[in-house]
């Protein structure tokens, strides 16, 4: 049995038509729906069901799918304990969405110098959905904000970036004091339900302030462009960001600490790799605050 082909059989099923696993695989449709039929043959099972430009999972092809899933993971883990740092042929790394604005591209130059031909597949998502997709070893690392309960022990965390938070304001707000910005003026609130926007919901209970908040949204970068466009002020940890705030932001330090954001790379215990790996990236994870913006203390 060609190991390819299972590779084949859990990207169709994923995507759920031939059409699009060819687009994300590289393959043609007539090539992948080969290999199905090989694998039909062999199993002497139907893998699939087909309506149109759909297919769907048989019993036995959802059987096989647990199975398959548990099979690409023994193999990645086969060839990882034969390289000589652990890392193997490929790499399934997350990052929340600022991670590629600044970290992200530094830690993936970093990491080609040691592993010039690793493929690498990067996957976006928020911090909470990619913890879960580490522990179900769906991904080998993830860059993240710490979870704010006690990290079991089938998880490594190695701490990148600790951010302060910082209040955006338009820059015609630029000379009033930021912690009265944050009361008197409109706010755009970053999502309370992110483990990020947690910590600038924290300070702001700590601190007593109830702000005006008229936008909530979980992207810093949205945030920065309505603070852009003058419809009030945000909350928000110094995100890594290459090329600074938009024109017209002002970044203003408040004194938080304790309320930092904790960015970092978190991998399954079980990984070989795991130690090595996170060395290599670190390497590239460079602080970047926003720049090109008026700072003042608070």
């Amino acid at each position: 049995m060609e190991t390819s082909f299972i590779d084949s059989f859990v990207l169709i099923a994923e995507c759920g038509s031939l059409a699009e696993a060819s687009r994300r695989g590289g393959l043609t449709a007539p090539a992948l729906a080969q290999r199905i039929r090989a694998l039909e043959e062999e199993l002497g099972v139907t893998l699939f069901t087909r309506s149109g430009r759909t297919v769907a999972l048989t019993e036995s092809g959802r059987r096989l799918l647990k199975q398959a899933y548990s099979f690409q993971g023994a193999l990645r883990d086969l060839y990882a304990a034969t390289a000589s740092d652990g890392i193997g042929q490929t790499l399934r790394l997350g990052t929340i969405f600022t991670g590629l604005s600044g970290l992200v591209p530094q830690m993936l130059a970093a990491l080609r110098r040691h592993h010039p031909d690793l493929d690498t597949h990067v996957e976006l998502g928020i911090s909470q959905n990619l913890y879960h997709q580490v522990l179900r070893d769906e991904l080998d690392v993830a860059l993240i904000v710490k979870p704010p309960f006690a990290l079991p022990k089938s998880v490594v965390w190695h701490p990148v970036r600790l951010e302060p938070l910082v209040v955006l304001a338009p820059a015609q707000w630029a000379g009033t004091p930021p912690m009265r910005l944050l009361s008197s003026k409109p706010f755009v609130r970053y999502e309370r339900k992110n483990w990020g926007g947690a910590y600038a919901d924290a300070f702001l209970r700590h601190k007593g302030i109830e702000p005006n908040a008229r936008y909530e949204l979980d992207s810093l970068e949205g945030i920065a462009l309505l603070v852009r466009e003058g419809l009030g002020v945000s909350l928000v940890p110094t995100w890594a960001r290459v090329g600074g705030m938009p024109d017209g932001v002002v970044v203003l330090p408040v004194p938080c600490a304790g309320f930092e954001r904790p960015v970092g790379l978190q991998f399954r215990q079980g990984y070989a790799g795991g130690l090595r790996l996170v060395e290599y990236l670190s390497t590239g994870a460079v602080s970047l605050p926003p720049t090109g913006a008026t700072r003042r203390r608070a």
